[in-house]
């Protein structure tokens, strides 16, 4: 049953997002010049969230936590959760078209994981997705998740640190594990009907089961390690950086993309309304405005 698994598992994203929280509202308070810097530090607000089975039974929950309107943070989103019960037919089927044995016989699951989304005040900060989550079936375990940057303004340094820094932390679990990670977010960060990347990429895996669950799961903590260090000093890099309407109108349209492939693509989005969770969670990733042209 991987009863102490799940618990550390669990422990671990909660941690994370309690990081992550601190580090973003210290963004906040250091951010003393430069536009914005005139209002109040942004500060998240926590919801629990929670959601029943088909018969009013606990069927498990987590934390929303969103800041919105902040100096450095137009809306940023960092939630975690732990759910369980059965699958219902819709998504029992998606798992059993994926592989994932005896999905047919048993649909009972377990799931734990962090996932956010932050979309900034200067365009010139680029927007970022992270997540990290653990499956459990009585047939299967996996890990998933990554991190992937959208800037709507590129800067190549920018791209260039983002992915180094995950590289450094990939490369202790296999000298070949950051090439395969970052070819895998290519393609599922990919937006057919736009022909085009909605980022400059990053890192993603699905369904990983080696075998060896505390190496897979040491994989899946630094994943999340990175995220930080990867992203924090961008911000504090462009938060002053001056800009305009054209450059606004590029966040907005920049936007509209993000919104279409999380919509549309986006497996995690798609199991979390088919499994009953509560839907202001699951669509937090949502930018407060865009635009399309």
């Amino acid at each position: 049953m991987l009863d102490d698994e799940k618990t550390r598992a669990s422990a671990w994203f909660r941690q994370l997002r309690d990081d992550i929280v601190a580090s973003f509202e210290g963004l906040e308070d250091s951010h003393a010049s430069g536009p914005f810097s005139d209002m109040a530090p942004g500060r998240f607000e926590v919801t629990e969230t929670k959601r029943q089975s088909d018969d009013g039974s606990d069927a498990g929950g987590g934390l929303m936590s969103v800041m919105r309107g902040g100096r450095v943070f137009e809306k940023v989103g960092v939630n975690v959760s732990t759910v369980y019960g059965s699958l219902g037919e819709q998504a029992q089927r998606a798992m059993a078209a994926r592989g994932i044995p005896g999905m047919e016989s048993d649909p009972r699951f377990w799931a734990s994981g962090i996932s956010l989304v932050a979309h900034m005040q200067n365009p010139h900060c680029p927007a970022v997705h992270m997540n990290t989550r653990m499956f459990w079936t009585p047939h299967a375990w996996w890990f998933g998740g990554g991190s992937d940057l959208n800037p709507c303004l590129e800067y190549d340094e920018d791209t260039a640190h983002f992915h180094s820094t995950q590289k450094a932390h990939l490369d202790p679990h296999g000298s070949d594990l950051y090439d395969r990670l970052k070819a895998w977010a290519d393609e599922y960060f990919y937006i057919p009907h736009r022909n085009r990347a909605r980022g400059v990429g990053g890192i993603f895996m699905d369904d990983r089961n080696t075998g060896d669950w505390e190496a897979d799961f040491a994989l899946t903590q630094d994943i999340g390690r990175a995220f930080l260090p990867a992203f924090v000093p961008l911000v504090e890099k462009r938060r002053e950086t001056a800009f305009d309407e054209t450059h606004k109108d590029a966040q907005l349209v920049h936007r509209g993309l993000y919104a279409e492939y999380n919509l549309v693509y986006d497996r995690g989005t798609k199991f979390g309304l088919a499994t009953g969770h509560d839907a202001n969670a699951v669509l937090m990733s949502l930018p407060p405005f865009a635009k399309w042209v």
